[in-house]
């Protein structure tokens, strides 16, 4: 596993950009200055493998910055993402020591990592820390479960409407949205991946990318900017029965 020195974040805790949201989200001031002491960064290139699946993981650790996809190689070679990792997301599992799936850096991607066998020894001595694990292991579950009736039953509009209101969601809990209520964003994803990862074709993908820039739920400047100007209406292409309310 190959990495690279110098991450785009170092600093102490109180100024991590994902400190009210990541695994230390629940931390006191002790628990926070436990942490600081046992952490490390690492930092991978857009395209790095970070984890081959079945690797020996050594380390636990929190995405601070960029995005990093799941995938699971089939016996034939075929490859399926299976999930996104987003800044705040909990990489790696205490009591497991071995990584379960391939996890690659989509783009330039920083980690704050805590060797594993430390940090399951802290989970036990500082409750906050492991309550917050629990929260997050749950929401994944959700999240799982909604993937599974986005993947099974959504048209290829709702789809893409879905993954790009997932992504509009955690960048608007991430930083300030702007007063109008419009939110902008780099779309981490190629449209190859993105059809990998929502079982779509690439034609299909470009088709409906380019059918919700033509009907105005979205705005695209070159490949990677969306501007999504009303997020309601987003949400209503997605076809989901919710609110859609963003988190804040």
């Amino acid at each position: 596993m190959n990495t690279h020195p110098s991450p785009s974040f170092e600093g102490d805790c109180s100024e991590c950009p994902i400190r009210h949201r990541a695994v230390c989200a629940r931390c006191e001031a002790d628990e926070l200055q436990t942490l600081e002491s046992m952490k490390s960064y690492r930092s991978y290139t857009a395209g790095q493998t970070i984890m081959w699946a079945g690797e020996d993981m050594g380390f636990v650790a929190s995405v601070v910055a960029g995005i990093a996809t799941l995938s699971q190689t089939m016996e034939d070679g075929r490859r399926q993402m299976v999930g996104l990792l987003l800044p705040s997301d909990f990489l790696g599992r205490p009591g497991r020591g071995n990584a379960s799936y391939d996890v690659t850096a989509t783009t330039d991607v920083t980690l704050c990592c805590f060797q594993r066998k430390p940090f399951e020894q802290l989970m036990v001595t500082h409750p906050h820390v492991a309550q917050r694990l629990l929260e997050m292991m749950l929401d994944e579950l959700d999240a799982a479960r909604e993937w599974m009736l986005l993947l099974g039953r959504k048209t290829a509009r709702e789809k893409i409407a879905s993954l790009l209101a997932i992504i509009a969601r955690r960048d608007a809990s991430l930083s300030r949205p702007r007063p109008d209520g419009m939110i902008t964003f780099d779309l981490p994803m190629t449209r190859e991946s993105m059809a990998d990862y929502l079982g779509l074709t690439l034609e299909t993908v470009s088709r409906q990318v380019s059918a919700l820039k033509k009907s105005g739920v979205i705005e695209l400047k070159g490949k990677r900017k969306v501007t999504v100007p009303d997020f309601d209406r987003l949400v209503e292409e997605t076809g989901d029965d919710t609110d859609g309310g963003m988190l804040v």
